[in-house]
């Protein structure tokens, strides 16, 4: 049943950061976009040539400086060491597509490879998910290390706890991301056929509002041609929240 602007409006305005995830960063702030109306379907050519782009943009941004110090994915990688995270071992989604495009971004489908390529582009980390297998609206927070996360591991799919004070987000039947923007949830990964999605733009204080707004305007410019779209959106910000 599709959804209408003022259900998925219903949905972001349910969502919440805790407070002690604040403590952390002051500076956090997460643009969530809230889709209906999706047609899947596979890699095309316009995701393809938004691909290339995000590629060359990648090994144009890292040939005199690092991907490690790049202030966004600079800022980032304070941000996990924290909440105790080594990002080293567990690097945010954000700099490990940095990484990745240099030798070429994954081509999965055409929904997937959009959020991706926007990613690069506009060096933040997003997360894109399927928002009919949410339970209830979605909450970051910091773990108490008794939250199911569903993953797997050798092929099978297997059940893991966050560590005590990971930042993670969440819904009503468990952890959908883990360390803030790290790995998905199986549950809610987003599938060939899905048609209802949620997307998550995580911004800090390297990243000014304008830049995370031309962000967003990029992602739903390259979603319109994707269906007959309805969208909500919500700026989350210590100040609103």
């Amino acid at each position: 049943m599709p959804k209408t602007q003022h259900e998925l409006q219903e949905i972001l305005a349910a969502a919440w950061v805790e407070a002690s995830v604040y403590e952390l960063r002051p500076d956090y702030r997460a643009m969530l976009i809230a889709v209906d109306g999706l047609e899947p379907g596979e890699s095309d050519a316009q995701s393809e040539g938004l691909l290339v782009a995000a590629e060359q943009h990648a090994r144009l941004r890292t040939q005199a400086v690092p991907v490690e110090e790049l202030p966004h994915v600079a800022a980032w990688r304070e941000a996990y060491l924290a909440f105790g995270a080594k990002p080293q071992r567990t690097r945010h989604s954000l700099e490990a597509l940095m990484r990745r495009a240099a030798n070429g971004l994954p081509r999965v489908n055409r929904l997937t490879d959009i959020y991706n390529a926007i990613c690069v582009l506009h060096e933040l980390p997003i997360g894109g998910e399927d928002l009919s297998k949410y339970a209830g609206p979605p909450r970051l927070l910091r773990a108490n290390g008794t939250e199911n996360f569903d993953t797997t591991a050798d092929g099978q799919v297997v059940i893991e706890n966050p560590e005590v004070g990971e930042v993670i987000w969440a819904d009503g039947a468990g952890v959908t991301c883990r360390r803030w923007n790290w790995r998905q949830a199986k549950r809610t990964q987003l599938q060939d056929s899905t048609g209802s999605a949620l997307f998550i733009l995580d911004a800090l204080g390297a990243m000014p509002d304008q830049q995370l707004q031309a962000a967003t305007d990029d992602l739903l410019a390259h979603l319109a041609r994707l269906g007959n779209l309805t969208v909500a959106t919500r700026l989350l910000r210590k100040e609103n929240n």
